[in-house]
């Protein structure tokens, strides 16, 4: 079993022609290598949606966790309900973080998203992934190269420097038409957000409709010289 203490360049070949560019044949590949090892941390962005179908194909009563700030967009719920009840097997579970909203406020100061959103997304998403991942060898994520800069080097199976896990991300070679065009293909159910400007769903507070569709995250921390929430910095990716 390839892990982060085992690492070596995997010698793996997935079709990018494909139906489905890979993604399938990837889930296929790390289910049947991981088994119970494996979760797959899903935001129920729209490409966590198609992942959330793929994933129930190969392995119908996977593992979803959902980073629970407390701060989600009442829409972001609602499309997590609507998704368990036609995905009844899958065992979706909402990671909460250890100190409450009302305890961090005590702590840090009201807003902290607005001060320093670094350290908010370190207590409410970064910890809590960890603490999900500290059992597992391996998780999946939703990144797409298309998505922006700092995702255009990021390949099917990646060594996570900062987990010290195997990250797989199966849609890396899917574009935004061809993540709707699977949606409305099979008529899943997403965040009605999307419908609205916003292309990339986060944190109700550092979340706007996008500035610049050209860049589908620029709706994200306006006003910050931020790009990601923390999850996805300092991973080495390799094939």
């Amino acid at each position: 079993m390839l892990t982060y203490e085992t690492w070596a360049e995997p010698d793996l070949v997935f079709d990018e022609t494909s139906d489905t560019k890979g993604a399938l044949e990837v889930l296929e590949w790390a289910y049947s290598t991981y088994k119970d090892d494996i979760v797959y941390s899903c935001s129920f962005g729209i490409e966590g949606i198609v992942l959330i179908d793929l994933i129930s194909k190969v392995n119908p009563t996977a593992r979803i966790v959902f980073l629970d700030t407390g701060l989600h967009f009442k829409e972001t719920y609602d499309c997590i309900e609507k998704v368990k009840n036609r995905y009844p097997d899958l065992n979706i579970e909402l990671k909460k973080p250890e100190i409450t909203l009302e305890e961090q406020k005590e702590q840090y100061g009201d807003k902290l998203w607005e001060k320093d959103p670094n350290l908010c997304c370190h207590i409410r998403k970064v910890v809590p992934l960890r603490e999900t991942l500290e059992p597992v060898k391996a998780w999946i994520s939703g990144l797409r190269r298309e998505q922006s800069p700092t995702r255009k080097h990021v390949n099917y199976i990646n060594k996570d420097e900062k987990f010290q896990k195997v990250k797989i991300c199966p849609l890396i070679h899917w574009t935004w038409k061809e993540v709707w065009r699977y949606v409305y293909k099979h008529d899943l159910p997403y965040i009605v957000l999307h419908d609205q400007g916003y292309p990339s769903i986060g944190c109700q507070p550092c979340t706007q409709p996008a500035i610049n569709m050209d860049d589908l995250r620029s709706g994200r921390w306006v006003g910050h010289q931020k790009l990601e929430c923390g999850l996805h910095e300092s991973t080495s990716v390799t094939k």
